[in-house]
């Protein structure tokens, strides 16, 4: 027969094991605590004891060892993990010495004999002395690491914190529990002279921010904490780019959510990115209008897999739409927004659709199925040296795609078709923004006929002879649909932004590419895009091309610059910068609007409208139709005069020298 396995020392928890020796310990020190109040009262000889304290002492042992190890374990005391003793503990060992000195003292005086006073205050002070300093004396053990850990301290970065409010001493406190992981924070910064030269946890606050390159110099600092939650923007940018300068790895407590929660750890601090260095306050806007505009109603968005269709996606989402439907070619996005609003928003009746703007079945089934009320098309081709490559993929994906949208919008009733353009539609130097300023012009023309009544002269472009009339609306259609364009520049962590690359070359070891040395380019973060190009929408009269104020424009040469310091790097040392000169149809500077245009104001300062230009809508759409067929016969060179020719502001770019270059 086989023996059981009895529970055995060996074969206890760690944590038993602890709570056992423990006991153990407290068993002693409780009474050992009393009989030296004794030996003290005594000037510590034994001899001088009465008989009646020592048998008194003696028959109260057992009794107040079973009290005091029952209240203990009940008390928790044996389950916590000292090696992070706290304030918590500090507080239940005093209550629990409390308890026992006063069980102590009742019962001794009440059953036994009437003890010295002195007995009662000393054994109450030693007792706690003993059962405090056994277990803080492991936390603080723990302080002086061995040989291995103070080489990891050694090698671990040395820190330098902003901010000596809550925030900074949540920050401090957690970077405290693992020194070797986390670095050591050798000094505080704080723009509050009363907190200068005192100290936070033994580290000094030595100055304000103008403060901060000397101090990094002083004491090595490779590593920088900004814990100024609520600061405001403009003074938290300030002293970003003063700790920018240094040259040092960057982290940033984003906001106040997190102090008010209080969830502050150094998992809460956030790489600085470049938004918080854009030279601007972000944009916020009232969506009050959006959201009334939006609820109820059935939402399009093509393109919704891609970056600033899926945050169009993500706001629509919140404020309760009839129905959202997400329309886009490539599936592997159009399947992660699905599954993020599905998670985020199980309540939203959500329809995820594959499928091309160019194929007129397709998006003619989606309208006639799904009768959307707005449509947000973001669908398009926007890498601009690859169009340049594909001049007749542009055409198709972005005129033509946008044309039989329009098209399907306007035959469907679809009340208001919301276009997606972009700065380079202004006076483009290249076949993207060409084919963007050719969707502008396909908005307006829209617009323009169902203005006159004549939406039966629209051409239902069709590559197919079979397919040609198949679509065509009947004269005495009335279409409904007002048709506008929202033009803005170029959007921080899209698809095909500069900043990615840069980050991924920077992870590489460099170098960093930028094409020229005076590029520049305009900014927005794609809530504030997306939120202006909603705003828009609800303007909406019809024909108009909002134009987005994105602020003062941006060298891409000090953006790269910007984020190699915000690594960690020193540009042209740690990571090079090389100039590679411009890609084809590229500019050193983008437009926001044509000098024909003008500019109006709308009750939104941050949102204009340009004047419409005239434009010949019959000559317009005759080319459009030719662009079409040229498109699908690939004939490039034939295409590139079309363009020219419907857009007479297309002028491909001219090739801009770097400095120092004389081969042009």
């Amino acid at each position: 027969m086989k023996k059981e396995n009895k529970p055995s020392f060996l074969h206890l928890e760690h944590w038993q094991k602890v709570a056992l020796l423990m006991m153990a310990y407290d068993a002693f020190a409780v009474n050992f605590a009393y009989f030296l109040a004794l030996l003290l009262r005594h000037e510590m000889n034994f001899s001088a004891i009465d008989a009646e304290y020592i048998e008194t002492w003696s028959q109260f042992l057992p009794i107040y060892t079973l009290f005091c190890l029952g209240l203990f374990w009940v008390l928790r005391l044996y389950r916590s993990l000292w090696r992070f003793a706290s304030y918590y503990e500090l507080a239940w060992i005093t209550i629990a010495v409390g308890i026992t000195s006063a069980f102590h003292i009742s019962i001794v005086t009440l059953f036994y004999y009437r003890m010295p006073i002195s007995y009662y205050v000393m054994g109450t002070f030693f007792q706690y002395i003993f059962m405090l300093g056994v277990r803080f004396a492991y936390r603080f053990y723990l302080m002086e690491r061995s040989p291995r850990e103070k080489a990891l301290a050694k090698s671990a970065p040395r820190l330098l914190l902003v901010g000596a409010g809550n925030a900074g001493q949540m920050i401090l406190r957690d970077l405290h529990k693992a020194k070797e992981i986390n670095g050591k924070v050798c000094c505080i910064i704080d723009d509050n002279p009363n907190k200068w030269h005192r100290y936070i946890d033994g580290v000094p606050i030595v100055g304000g921010r103008e403060k901060i390159p000397e101090m990094v110099k002083k004491y090595g600092i490779n590593k920088i904490y900004v814990a100024l939650p609520s600061a405001s923007e403009q003074e938290r940018r300030k002293v970003l780019k003063i700790c920018q300068e240094t040259g040092c790895e960057l982290k940033n407590l984003p906001g106040m959510f997190q102090l008010v929660n209080g969830d502050i750890t150094i998992a809460s601090m956030k790489d600085v990115s470049i938004e918080d260095l854009l030279g601007r306050d972000p944009i916020r806007s009232d969506l009050t209008e959006v959201y009334r505009f939006i609820n109820g109603k059935t939402i399009l968005v093509t393109g919704g897999g891609g970056s600033i269709g899926s945050e169009l996606c993500r706001q629509i989402a919140k404020h309760q739409p009839k129905r959202l439907i997400i329309f886009d070619v490539y599936e592997n996005n159009a399947y992660e927004i699905q599954q993020e609003l599905r998670r985020k928003h199980p309540e939203i009746d959500l329809v995820v659709l594959i499928g091309s703007v160019r194929d007129s079945c397709r998006i003619n089934e989606v309208f006639e199925t799904y009768k959307p009320d707005i449509v947000y098309h973001a669908a398009a081709h926007k890498h601009v040296p690859l169009m340049e490559e594909s001049p007749c993929e542009a055409i198709k994906n972005n005129a033509i795609g946008t044309y039989k949208t329009a098209y399907a919008a306007m035959k469907n009733k679809c009340k208001r078709f919301i276009l997606i353009s972009t700065d380079k539609a202004v006076n483009p130097t290249n076949v993207m923004g060409a084919s963007k300023r050719i969707c502008e012009m396909i908005i307006q023309t829209f617009d323009f006929m169902i203005r006159i009544h004549e939406e039966y002269k629209l051409p239902d472009l069709h590559l197919h002879e079979m397919d040609e009339g198949k679509d065509k609306l009947p004269p005495d259609f009335f279409g409904v649909t007002r048709f506008v364009a929202v033009r803005f520049g170029n959007v921080l962590g899209s698809n095909g932004s500069v900043i990615p690359l840069f980050r991924k070359q920077i992870e590489d070891g460099g170098p960093v590419t930028v094409t020229h040395p005076e590029i520049i380019r305009y900014f927005m973060t794609i809530p504030e895009a997306v939120s202006l190009v909603m705003q828009a929408g609800v303007m909406a009269k019809g024909s108009e091309i909002f134009v987005l104020d994105m602020g003062e424009p941006v060298k891409i040469d000090t953006l790269a610059r910007n984020l190699i310091k915000l690594s960690g790097f020193t540009p042209d040392r740690d990571i090079k910068i090389v100039y590679t000169g411009l890609r084809p149809g590229e500019k050193l500077y983008e437009e926001k609007l044509m000098v024909e245009e003008g500019l109006l104001k709308t009750q939104n300062n941050l949102i204009h409208i340009g004047k419409p230009i005239a434009i010949d809508h019959e000559s317009f759409l005759k080319t459009l139709e030719k662009m079409m067929i040229t498109a699908y016969a690939e004939d490039e060179e034939a295409l590139l005069q079309l363009i020219e020719e419907a857009v007479p502001t297309y002028k491909p770019a001219t090739v801009h020298p770097l400095p120092g270059d004389t081969t042009h």
